[in-house]
């Protein structure tokens, strides 16, 4: 197969859901991140390791892979063997409405799916239907809008119940300094401006905080700025402005976090919005 870049596909009519595609995964490789949204992706072709969160495992053509929000993960190529996948991000909001009207939820309130790997045909099948119709340009919105439901009821269905096991309780201080940092990602940050807030020392908040959200501070922060950015080039918004506005130093060293992070370059993101428009 030949080396291709990345599709990301997006429709106005559904802003609550988005569609990437990668024909050879040998040109992608990501650094440990986590997304806002649930997301669900297929292993199409070869395999791949997958890390979530304390776990690693290998996933092969026919895996469905499942991840919470805000849960870190990769999944990365094994010695540059070639592979394939589609991935698809829900917006939890919207998920979660659905999972609630479908009489899963007690509440209308987000909640984590403990199940992390599908190997079922029948999902699996069901689920490249589903990118087939969102990546069809002659299919109707209606017809896109109707695949995605029908196939997250039927998986939301099975995975009905599943919940996964509590996870360690976070410390109130690395909680708040966590929103703390959610609500300045765009700041400069100090570590001792961290230490400070929570009375560890520098080693020990490192440690502790990576303990509970497998991210240290620094990466935690950075994260939430690609995210930040991956947003607001959906908006539209130029990458110098976006580069900006997250709180990078400059154009290219924006280019070069969001690469790492997405195994995409920010034009390869926004490009796909506009594609979709024409």
């Amino acid at each position: 197969m030949g080396r291709s870049k990345p599709i990301f596909w997006r429709d106005a009519g559904m802003p609550y859901v988005e569609l990437r595609k990668v024909s050879d995964g040998r040109e992608v490789c990501y650094a440990a991140h986590s997304h806002a949204q649930w997301s669900l992706g297929a292993i199409t072709e070869g395999q791949s390791t997958f890390c979530y969160r304390d776990d690693q495992c290998q996933v092969g053509a026919g895996d469905l892979v499942l991840i919470n929000p805000d849960w870190v993960h990769t999944c990365n190529p094994i010695d540059n063997q070639p592979w394939a996948y589609l991935m698809l991000y829900i917006d939890t909001e919207w998920l979660t409405a659905l999972r609630y009207q479908l009489g899963l939820l007690d509440a209308p309130q987000w909640e984590d799916i403990s199940t992390a790997i599908i190997s079922e045909k029948l999902f699996y099948q069901d689920y490249c239907r589903m990118a087939s119709c969102l990546l069809n340009a002659q299919a109707s919105l209606v017809s896109k809008q109707t695949a995605v439901i029908e196939c997250l009821s039927d998986l939301m269905k099975q995975l009905a119940g599943r919940r996964p096991k509590p996870l360690p309780q976070v410390p109130d201080l690395l909680r708040k300094l966590a929103v703390f940092l959610d609500e300045n990602a765009a700041e400069d940050i100090s570590l001792e401006e961290m230490c400070l807030r929570t009375g560890y020392s520098s080693g020990h908040l490192i440690r502790t905080f990576k303990q509970h959200f497998n991210l240290t501070p620094h990466a935690y922060q950075i994260n939430r700025r690609i995210q930040r950015g991956q947003q607001e080039l959906k908006n539209g918004s130029s990458i110098v402005d976006v580069a900006l506005t997250a709180g990078f130093t400059d154009q290219p060293h924006f280019q070069r976090t969001f690469k790492r992070v997405v195994a995409a370059t920010p034009d390869q993101y926004r490009r796909a919005l506009f594609n979709n428009q024409e």
